[in-house]
C-alpha cells in the first residue's frame, strides 16, 4: 500500500510525462473516490470515474479533472423520479420512512432543492439492524395512528418493506388505509406480492445496459472532448504541458489538463447507453428509464403488479385508464370524484353566456362566475360560498355559460370522470407574455388558479413552451373579415356599363354612318333628293341621324328609310351592331345595379392593401390573441402600424366594422369565429375575404407535466372517431341566408 504522495508521483511518472490526456477508473467505495479525486486533483489531469455500486452512492466531486458517471441512480435521479409520481397523484406532503443509514440533513438538503413537496414525518430505521427495526417499531407502533397518507418507504428491501407493513397491523390500523410507495428501485425479477399491501407503488429502471457499453460512452466521451479542443488549441489538447513531476509550476496560462477539463464539461452526445450529457460541471448523466408499477387484482382476483407509467428524460409519461384508477383505489365505490378549477373566455359560439334566474340557477348550461379577478384567493372564497347551503355570491357575477366547448367539456367530465368549478378569465385575455409575465388564460394556469382552460385557445409555439395542449378538437385558420359599404348611385350611373371611350365609339360611329346614309341616298339616281324619281320628299342628313337614333335607342318613331340598295344595306348594319351594344349594356347595368353594394378587396394576408397600407385604410386584430402573435411574429411592420387599431374581444372588432361611418376597414382574427359572425349578420354586410392562412387548431389549455394531458387527448380522438365533434359542429354552426357568403374570395 502507498500513501497518497507517493502514489501521486509515481502516477505522475508512469502516466502523465508519458503523455496520457485522461485515466478511466472503475473504483467500488467511497474510499476509492476520494483517492481518485485527490489524484486527479495532484495530476491535474482528468480522471473519468465510472461508478458500478449496488446502491446510489452520495459523492460530489471537489477537484474540477474528476468526473464521475453513474451506472446506477443516484440519490438526485431518484428524488425526481419520485417526486414526479407523487405530483401525478396531486399529492402536496408526504411521510417518510428510512432504512438506509444516510445523512438524513444532506437527504433533506437535496430533497428541498429537487422537490417542491414537503416531508410531514421522518421516522429513520437506517441505523438499526432487523431484530433492533422490529423491537423499535413495536414500541412506536402508536406513531403510525398519527402519520398521514402517502407514506413514502426510502432505502428499504422487500424485507425491511414487510416489517413496516407488519408493525403498521399490529397498530391496529390496515395497511390499505395508506398510500404506499417504495421509495427504492427494484428490478423487474425482484417484484413480489406476498406480505404486500394492494395499491403499493413500486419503481425500477428498464433495460441497463451492461458495464462494456458504460466504457464505450466514457471512452467516447473523452475522444470528443480530445478533438473538439484540438480545433482549438492543438498545442494544448495534444501535447503535456507537465514534462517533470518534481516542478509542475508552468509560466502563464492554463495546464493542458484543465484546457481538456473544461471541454469534456462541456460535451453531450448520443451514445450506446443513450444521451449522455455532462451536470455540475464533473457529473456524467446517462439517460435512464424507469417504470412505475402499482400491485392490483388480477382477473382472478390474484395480486399482480401492473404498469401504470413510465419515467424518461425529467418526464412521466401515464399509461391510459390505469393511473386514474389508482387514483381512486381507496375509494372502490362511489367516492368523491376529483374537482377541477376551469377557467373560460366568451367567443362566440364556443362559449356564450346569459344572465342566471331569479332564483341564481340555470336550467341550461353550466353555472359559471365573472368575478373580473385572477386572484386564487377571492376565487376559493367565491367557489366556497357558492358551495355552501347558505352561500351569498353577488347575482352579478352569476352566469349561466353554454356553447360547443362548454359541451365538450360536459362531455369530459361524464366519460372520464370529475367535476368541476367554472369561471370567466379575469382580464378577458387568451394569453401572451406581457411585462414579464403570462397574462389571460396561460397566466391563471401558469399560477396554478386553474387546472385547465377550456374555450377556442390556440396552439400555437410561444404558449406551448409554458403549459401543455392536448390534441386539438377543432381545426381553423386566420381570415379577413371586411364589410359590404351602400353606396348611393348618382345621375350619371346609367353609364357605368360602358367606359367612357366606348360612348364616344358609339356615337362617333352613329354620325358617320347618318353621314353616309345621306351621301348614299343623294348619290343614288333612286334616292329621296330633288333630283330623284320621288321628289315629294327629301331624305336629309337629319334623317338620317332621326333614323340611327330610333334604331339604336329602340324605339319605334316616324321616320324615312333610305331607297337606295347601298343605303338599307348600311342600315341593317347598324341596326346589328345596336343589338350587340345593347345585350352588351344591359346586361353589365343589371351587374351594376345589384352590385350597388361594395367591399374592400383583399387576396389575402399578402395583399399590398395591409403590408403598404393608404391613408386612412385601418384593420386591426384582437389583442394578446394567436392572430396578433402570429402577425407580430410574421409581419413586425404590419404589426406596428394595426397596433393602435386592436381591440380586446372579436364583437368589439365587428361591432368597429359595421359602425357608421366604420371605425376598420378590415378585421383579422380566427377564420371559425369569423364565419360566425358572418353568419348571424341579420344585415348581411360582413363576408370574409382573401385565402386562408397561419393553420391552427383549438385545444384545452393545463399545466405542464399534467396528469391529464394525455387522458383528455384520447377522449378527444374517440369523439372525432364517434362523430361527437360533427354533431358539435352542426349544432353550432347553423346556416342562416347570409352564411354562404362567408366563403367569398378575391384574387
Amino acid at each position: 500500500a502507498r500513501d497518497p504522495g507517493s502514489l501521486a508521483r509515481w502516477l505522475c511518472g508512469a502516466l502523465v510525462v508519458r503523455g496520457v490526456a485522461a485515466v478511466l477508473a472503475l473504483p467500488r467505495s467511497r474510499r476509492e473516490l476520494l483517492q481518485l479525486d485527490f489524484l486527479a486533483a495532484a495530476l491535474q489531469i482528468p480522471f473519468l470515474s465510472l461508478l458500478d455500486t449496488r446502491g446510489p452512492l452520495p459523492f460530489r466531486a471537489q477537484s474540477p479533472f474528476h468526473f464521475h458517471m453513474e451506472r446506477q441512480s443516484s440519490l438526485e435521479t431518484l428524488v425526481d423520479v419520485l417526486a414526479s409520481v407523487l405530483q401525478a397523484n396531486d399529492w402536496q406532503e408526504t411521510n417518510l420512512v428510512l432504512c438506509h443509514p444516510w445523512d438524513v440533513a444532506g437527504f433533506l438538503g437535496l430533497w428541498a432543492r429537487r422537490s417542491q413537496l414537503f416531508l410531514r414525518t421522518i421516522l429513520d430505521l437506517g441505523y438499526l439492524d432487523e431484530p433492533g427495526a422490529t423491537s423499535h417499531l413495536r414500541q412506536h407502533g402508536e406513531r403510525f395512528r398519527t402519520l398521514s397518507s402517502p407514506v413514502l418507504v426510502l432505502g428499504c428491501d422487500l424485507r425491511r418493506a414487510r416489517l413496516i407493513f407488519q408493525a403498521v397491523e399490529e397498530s391496529g390500523l390496515a395497511p390499505q388505509e395508506f398510500h404506499w410507495m417504495l421509495g427504492s428501485p427494484l428490478s423487474a425479477g425482484e417484484l413480489q406480492t406476498e406480505g404486500l399491501p394492494l395499491g403499493l407503488l413500486a419503481y425500477g429502471e428498464v433495460s441497463r445496459p451492461p458495464l462494456e457499453l458504460f466504457v464505450q460512452d466514457a471512452v467516447e466521451l473523452v475522444s470528443r472532448a480530445i478533438a473538439s479542443a484540438a480545433r482549438v488549441r492543438p498545442d494544448l489538447a495534444l501535447l503535456q504541458t507537465m514534462v517533470n513531476c518534481n516542478d509542475r509550476r508552468r509560466a502563464g496560462g492554463e495546464s493542458s489538463g484543465l484546457f481538456l477539463s473544461r471541454f469534456m464539461a462541456n460535451t453531450s452526445f448520443h451514445g450506446r447507453t443513450g444521451t449522455i450529457r455532462v451536470e455540475n460541471a464533473t457529473l456524467v448523466r446517462p439517460e435512464q428509464q424507469f417504470r412505475v408499477w402499482s400491485l392490483r387484482r388480477d382477473s382472478r382476483g390474484e395480486p399482480t403488479w401492473v404498469t401504470v407509467g413510465t419515467w424518461q428524460r425529467g418526464n412521466l409519461e401515464l399509461e391510459e385508464g390505469a393511473w386514474q384508477s389508482h387514483r381512486q383505489r381507496a375509494s372502490p365505490g362511489e367516492g368523491p370524484r376529483v374537482k377541477l378549477r376551469v377557467v373560460t373566455l366568451v367567443e362566440h359560439p364556443f362559449v356564450f353566456t346569459r344572465e342566471v334566474d331569479e332564483d341564481g340557477s340555470c336550467p341550461a348550461g353550466q353555472l359559471c362566475l365573472d368575478p373580473g379577478t385572477n386572484d386564487s384567493a377571492v376565487l376559493d372564497a367565491l367557489f366556497e360560498e357558492l358551495g355552501a347551503e347558505n352561500g351569498s355570491v353577488p347575482r352579478a357575477y352569476k352566469k349561466c355559460c353554454y356553447g360547443y366547448c362548454i359541451d365538450l367539456l360536459e362531455k369530459l367530465a361524464e366519460d372520464m370522470p370529475f367535476d368541476f368549478e367554472l369561471y370567466i378569465v379575469g382580464d378577458g385575455k387568451y394569453g401572451a407574455w406581457k411585462n414579464g409575465r403570462w397574462t389571460g388564460l396561460v397566466g391563471d394556469l401558469l399560477s396554478g388558479t386553474a387546472h385547465m382552460a377550456v374555450t377556442s385557445f390556440s396552439i400555437n409555439s410561444a404558449r406551448s413552451k409554458v403549459i401543455d395542449f392536448t390534441s386539438p378538437f377543432f381545426s381553423t385558420s386566420l381570415g379577413i373579415l371586411v364589410r359590404t359599404k351602400d353606396t348611393a348611385s348618382p345621375i350619371g350611373a346609367f353609364m357605368w356599363p360602358l367606359h367612357w371611350t366606348m360612348w364616344v365609339g358609339i356615337f362617333v360611329a352613329l354620325h358617320m354612318t347618318a353621314l353616309f346614309l345621306t351621301l348614299y341616298e343623294w348619290k343614288s339616281p333612286y334616292g329621296m333628293t330633288p333630283h330623284g324619281r320621288n321628289r315629294m320628299k327629301i331624305f336629309s342628313y337629319s334623317s338620317a341621324l332621326n333614323l340611327c337614333y330610333a334604331i339604336l335607342f329602340g324605339r319605334t318613331v316616324s321616320s324615312k328609310t333610305p331607297k337606295c340598295c347601298t343605303g338599307r344595306f348600311l342600315m341593317n348594319l347598324w341596326a346589328i351592331f345596336c343589338l350587340l351594344v345593347l345585350s352588351s349594356y344591359t346586361a353589365n347595368l343589371a351587374a351594376v345595379m345589384v352590385g350597388d353594394k361594395t367591399f374592400e378587396e383583399l387576396s389575402g394576408i399578402h395583399d399590398p392593401k395591409l403590408h403598404h397600407p393608404s391613408q386612412g385604410f385601418r384593420f386591426g386584430t384582437v389583442w394578446e390573441s394567436s392572430a396578433e402573435e402570429y402577425i407580430k411574429k410574421s409581419f413586425p411592420e404590419m404589426h406596428e402600424y394595426m397596433r393602435r387599431y386592436n381591440v380586446p374581444t372579436t364583437p368589439a372588432g365587428v361591432t368597429m366594422l359595421k359602425t357608421e361611418p366604420p371605425k376598420l376597414n378590415a378585421f383579422i382574427m380566427d377564420k371559425s369565429l369569423l364565419d360566425y359572425e358572418v353568419s348571424i349578420d341579420s344585415d348581411c354586410k360582413l363576408l370574409t375575404v382573401g385565402k386562408p392562412f397561419a393553420i391552427e387548431g383549438y385545444g384545452i389549455g393545463l399545466p405542464q407535466n399534467s396528469p391529464l394531458t394525455s387522458n383528455i387527448s384520447e377522449f378527444i380522438s374517440r369523439y372525432k372517431s364517434a362523430g361527437f365533434i360533427d354533431l358539435l359542429h352542426d349544432k353550432w354552426y347553423k346556416m342562416v341566408p347570409c352564411g354562404k357568403r362567408v366563403f367569398a374570395v378575391t384574387e
